[in-house]
């Protein structure tokens, strides 16, 4: 009997283990495939979320630059209108230069034709025929008076022409001067705007580049995610006929089984009817002692299985309750059932810095630099600074950080009107940036000419504001 159970047991192992191996295989290669295609979707969307980031960081510096053009070409157009209006000046100075020069020249000619009178009726004796034809002591005095306040008045008539034709020449000079100045201002900030310009279109080109890829990289990300979908599909289907397959062997092993049970209970009844046994009359012999004792024995049999069957469900559930627990390393059980919480806190400090001086002491210290030289660009107060370099530099001495350009510093501080402005204040222009000494007075990194200097008039050109930093 027992031969015949490990024959059926035999069999059935048979019809499942080539099914089973078959479809193990496929299906592990499946998985394999599936989470190295799942990762190059992470990968894809890590990479997309890289780009993103890149993306947005070069649209933040296009934003920056933009502001930064607007405000440059802001700039320009106020320098275009001062040197406009200073060309204006220059002209109406030069008008002025030919009338004092016409009015010089007539003063002149009157002397001239004065003196010649004089000479042509007395010639070298005119003082001797004036004193000759004078009736008196009076009149003569009274001619020679008139004679030296004539000579005077033609003098100082002269010398007032000489010096508004002086005057005028140098204003003119001067207003050349400035005119020059924002020209050069209107240079500087043309090549800043076109530096502008590139790096915006720079930007530009490696943003459609992040697009380009991260599109590139979408697509990507859609046909792993499509092979996935098709490796789950495949994995599904193939667990599909592996348990119809399972579910077919055990049917057929179930039907071996049965076939393999009626051929037992045929040859059971085949070996009861043989031993049967008839007396010499022909009668069955009656065998119910040995099938009491036969029945003893498989009662016992059956008890010892049951105890033994309840024994192995025991050590079953001892063994599924044992597995609820975990042990540590010295064989000790790890209660699952509590916890430890863990708080952490962090104190954050922040560090403010103030500046400190008063704005006669920005001067003062401002003014020790004058004569130093002018460097686009530059922020040294003794090798070379532009105009907002030069002011930052100035301030960061007193611990006030500004920012670098002349048309971000016009946002520093606060806000105050040029009839009101102090020693220290700034005073911005379109492209340009200086400090108020008082009286009228600023000084600042002018040109590559002048350098550092001090200047006489901070209103020589338009003013945009007047920022108050201490």
């Amino acid at each position: 009997m027992k031969k015949k159970i490990v024959s059926v047991t035999l069999a059935m192992m048979m019809c499942l283990s080539p099914v089973t191996s078959v479809y193990a295989d496929r299906e592990d290669d499946l998985r394999e495939e599936q989470a190295w295609t799942n990762d190059q979707l992470n990968s894809m969307y890590s990479r997309m979320d890289d780009l993103y980031a890149q993306k947005q960081q070069l649209e933040n510096e296009i934003n920056t630059l933009d502001a930064n053009l607007v405000n440059v070409m802001v700039s320009i157009q106020t320098l275009e209108t001062d040197i406009a209006n200073k060309q204006t000046s220059i002209e109406n100075t030069q008008k002025d230069l030919e009338k004092a020069q016409k009015a010089k020249d007539k003063q002149y000619e009157a002397m001239k034709k004065r003196i010649q009178y004089l000479y042509e009726k007395g010639g070298n004796a005119a003082w001797f025929q004036m004193m000759m034809n004078s009736e008196n002591l009076t009149d003569l005095l009274n001619n020679a008076e008139y004679t030296q306040k004539m000579y005077e008045y033609d003098r100082q008539s002269l010398e007032k022409y000489a010096n508004t034709i002086t005057q005028v020449q140098q204003l003119g000079e001067k207003y050349q001067q400035e005119k020059a100045d924002m020209e050069s201002m209107k240079q500087e900030q043309e090549a800043e705007q076109t530096n502008l310009q590139t790096a915006i279109d720079s930007k530009r080109a490696s943003s459609a580049d992040c697009d380009n890829e991260i599109a590139y990289a979408q697509q990507m990300a859609n046909e792993y995610a499509s092979l996935i979908q098709e490796q789950q599909a495949e994995i599904e289907q193939i667990v599909a006929e592996k348990e119809a397959a399972e579910e077919a062997a055990r049917t057929e092993t179930e039907r071996i089984a049965a076939e393999q049970a009626e051929a037992e209970a045929a040859e059971a009844e085949q070996e009861e009817a043989d031993d049967v046994q008839y007396d010499e009359d022909g009668n069955i012999i009656n065998n119910n002692e040995e099938n009491n004792a036969e029945n003893a024995d498989d009662n016992n049999d059956e008890d010892n299985t049951e105890t033994a069957g309840a024994a192995g469900t025991a050590e079953s559930e001892n063994a599924d309750t044992s597995s609820d627990y975990e042990y540590d390393e010295y064989g000790n059980v790890i209660d699952n059932n509590t916890s430890a919480d863990s708080n952490s806190s962090s104190d954050t400090s922040t560090n403010t810095s103030t500046g400190s001086g008063s704005g006669s002491s920005v001067v003062d210290y401002a003014t020790q630099f004058v004569g130093n030289p002018y460097v686009w660009g530059g922020t040294s107060l003794t090798n070379g600074a532009d105009c907002s370099g030069f002011v930052q530099s100035v301030y960061s001495n007193f611990g006030v950080s500004l920012p670098r350009t002349s048309y971000e510093q016009q946002n520093a501080g606060r806000e105050v009107s040029y009839s009101d402005a102090q020693p220290g204040d700034l005073i911005c222009y379109g492209g340009h940036v200086a400090i108020y000494m008082g009286n009228g007075k600023i000084v600042h990194a002018s040109n590559s000419r002048d350098g550092i200097k001090v200047s006489d008039n901070a209103a020589y050109r338009t003013i945009l504001s007047v920022r108050r930093l201490v």
